[in-house]
């Protein structure tokens, strides 16, 4: 499995991280296929076959076979998987 992430979706995910097990030690963002595409949610058990990606502050289960770069886009700071080589980045308003 091969994900990489923007330095915003790093600052993101280490937030959310940190949030999270401030109120539920076992809570991680999970990143899997939803009824609208790839979806990314706070869990506090995983699913089978998911691979737990450490990232710089952060840990996120990731359903098997995704890849590509993590991503944020605007509004709300959402949070997407851009498919492996688009070059495209979001940028900070």
């Amino acid at each position: 499995m091969r994900l990489e992430f923007t330095e915003w979706a790093t600052e993101i995910l280490q937030r959310t991280h940190s949030a999270a097990r401030r109120f539920n030690s076992q809570a991680t963002v999970r990143v899997y296929r939803g009824a609208d595409g790839v979806e990314f949610a706070l869990i506090d058990e995983h699913h089978d076959g998911d691979e737990l990606i450490a990232g710089d502050g952060f840990e996120l289960w990731v359903e098997q076979g995704l890849e590509g770069t993590v991503d944020v886009v605007e509004p709300h700071d959402r949070l997407i998987l851009r498919p492996p080589g688009d070059p495209e980045r979001s940028a900070r308003h």
